[in-house]
């Protein structure tokens, strides 16, 4: 008599070398190998706009995405200015796309200095610097370490329609990525 126990299946073991997954090294993900992407920011939502570049920047969209490796693209941003926070629209003389949010969202900051806490609406922070809200949007959704940092130097925001790296060749986004 023959117990379960006794009869224990063979594992059958995989006879071939090449079972390794793939992994992106430093080398392989040299700038030679970096697009340049430009999208014009016109009308379109900060936060949206922002998980896109992030996508891009760190490299998801790519098949070869690593997590410990720059494997992202370069993001030209055009008409910074003219970008909208989502909410019911409302009238402003500066602001093109304005928004109930924008009057309702803050940024504060803290100089260093004993009460050196400052506090901005989005309406403010568009009107002084609009690069600003939308790089602190990419910012915060990049990995917090040294390699975020190299991956926001990727992105050139532009307040205007121009942009100075037309010698980059830069391509609209393709369509998987809008």
């Amino acid at each position: 008599m023959t117990t379960a126990t006794a009869r224990t299946p063979a594992i059958k073991r995989l006879k071939s070398v090449n079972h390794k997954s793939f992994a992106l090294t430093k080398e392989q993900a040299a700038p030679s190998t970096k697009r340049w992407f430009v999208i014009d920011a016109e009308g379109m939502i900060v936060g949206r706009l922002a998980t896109k570049i992030a996508t891009i920047l760190m490299g998801k969209h790519r098949p070869e995405y690593t997590a410990n490796v720059d494997s992202g693209d370069y993001v030209i941003v055009v008409n910074v200015d003219r970008v909208r926070f989502s909410g019911r629209a409302a009238t402003h003389p500066t602001i093109p796309y304005f928004t109930n949010k924008t009057a309702q969202k803050t940024y504060d900051y803290f100089t260093g200095y004993p009460s050196g806490r400052k506090i901005q609406t989005a309406a403010e922070r568009l009107t002084n610097k609009p690069e600003d809200v939308l790089e602190n949007a990419v910012r915060r959704m990049l990995p917090k370490n040294k390699l975020g940092k190299q991956m926001l130097v990727k992105l050139r925001l532009f307040k205007g329609p121009n942009h100075d790296h037309q010698a980059q060749c830069p391509a609209e986004l393709p369509e998987g990525l809008k």
